[in-house]
């Protein structure tokens, strides 16, 4: 008798999710102007990247959600940060499973 195959599709929708939110030219030079500024507001990032203000919007928006950065209000201005310890996270989800996938190659 065959095992039952389970397919966690709630989490295999998180986990691709959370490679989405990186996986983009635009969200990388956003999360690496961020890093270099340690801190920056919305606004900052459109103009700074040329970007119609609408579209820093959509990917900031998709970041955060991904909890890829963090937010702070102050009066009417948004300030972002880079949320590390999920970047680290995720690189070190992307390591093992590539560990594991050569390791099963050469098995």
């Amino acid at each position: 008798m065959k095992p039952e195959l389970h397919i966690d599709t709630y989490s295999l929708q998180k986990a691709a999710h959370a490679y989405r939110a990186i996986n983009n030219k635009l969200k990388q030079k956003i999360l690496h102007l961020i890093h270099q500024n340690k801190e920056i507001k919305a606004t900052d990032i459109h103009k700074h990247l040329k970007i119609d203000q609408p579209v820093a919007s959509m990917h900031l928006a998709i970041l955060r959600k991904a909890k890829k950065v963090q937010t702070k209000k102050e009066g009417r201005f948004v300030y972002y940060s880079i949320n590390y310890d999920r970047i680290h996270h995720i690189h070190k989800q992307s390591e093992k499973l590539l560990k594991d996938k050569v390791a099963k190659q050469k098995a």
